[in-house]
Parts: C-alpha cells; structure tokens; sequence
C-alpha cells in the first residue's frame, strides 16, 4: 500500500524542503512541473481593475479646490435655490405656483448652455462643464434639462457623482 504523502496542500518541494523535510516523491514528479500545483498565484490588480480614489479621477479632474467634482449636498443646495426663484418668478408674472416648472425648466436650460452656471450654482460656486472641454451648448443643455425634470434619473448617480442627466450629456459638475 503506497502512503500518501503528508503535503496534501500541493505546495509541492519547495514547501517541504523549506520545513526541512524531503520532498514527496508524487509531488517532485508532476507531469507539467511545478507551475501546475493547484494553487492560486496572488498577482497584483491590473489598473483596469482598481476603483479611482476619488470622484472626477478617471477624468483627470482634482480632488479638492477648483475643478473637483461638486458635492451632492451643494448641488442639491444649487437645486433648491433655483427652485425657489422659479417659484418667485412664476407667481410674480402669472400670480399662480403652476408655472413654476416652466419657468425652471427655461432658467435651467438657458443659462447652462450659454454659461454652464444657473443662479443657485453661481451662488454656490459650481458650474457644469463638458467632460472634453468647452460649453455645454444647446442640445446637450436640452438633453440635459429634459432628463433632470424627470426628477428620479439625476438621483442615480455614478462613482464620479453623475447623475443620468450628466451621463446622458456628457458633461459633469464641478467647483469653480
């Protein structure tokens, strides 16, 4: 009856000759040699399979200070500004609240594809910006804005704090 060897593991001779003991004759005569022990190799994770640090990062944008990707509770601040100012302006010309999407709807949409600011973000000191560079511009302020009226959509943000408005436009938040 042949005894089994006691390195059951598969580290093979190296492992046995580091403890001091012989090597297993089964595991010194592997048909493919020693690189096809049964175990796993720890090998390093590829950069392709690392997480950025930090929102904006795979854009090549900062961490903190001008150009870093805008916080969720200052964007929702922004939000909450031109709301209100939606409202105000609304019952100021039509003396009724029932318009005040309308009237978000076109301060949201004119001002970020002529400047990338509205008044709430200006206030706070955030801008939209296209992800390559340059204005936002008309259509993709259009996409933009229809897609943030759905309301649900831009709550579902990303690793880099975009929501699917931002995604669907290409563009992303950030401090000025």
């Amino acid at each position: 009856m042949a005894r089994k060897p006691r390195n059951r593991r598969g580290a093979g001779p190296a492992r046995a000759a580091a403890a001091g003991r012989p090597a297993p004759a089964a595991a010194s005569a592997s048909p493919a040699g020693p690189a096809s022990a049964s175990t796993a190799q720890l090998t390093a994770p590829s950069a392709a399979d690392q997480k950025p640090a930090y929102p904006g990062q795979r854009f090549g944008l900062p961490e903190r200070g001008p150009g870093s990707v805008a916080s969720m509770p200052r964007r929702l601040l922004a939000l909450l500004i031109d709301w209100l100012l939606s409202m105000l302006i609304a019952y100021w010309l039509t003396h009724s609240q029932f318009w005040t999407i309308a009237v978000f709807a076109v301060e949201v949409y004119v001002l970020t594809a002529t400047s990338g600011f509205t008044v709430g973000k200006r206030l706070l000191g955030i801008r939209t910006v296209r992800i390559g560079g340059g204005p936002v511009g008309f259509w993709w302020a259009l996409v933009r804005t229809a897609i943030l009226l759905t309301v649900v959509p831009p709550l579902l943000t990303d690793r880099d704090l975009r929501g699917l408005h931002d995604r669907a436009s290409d563009t992303i938040v950030v401090q000025v």
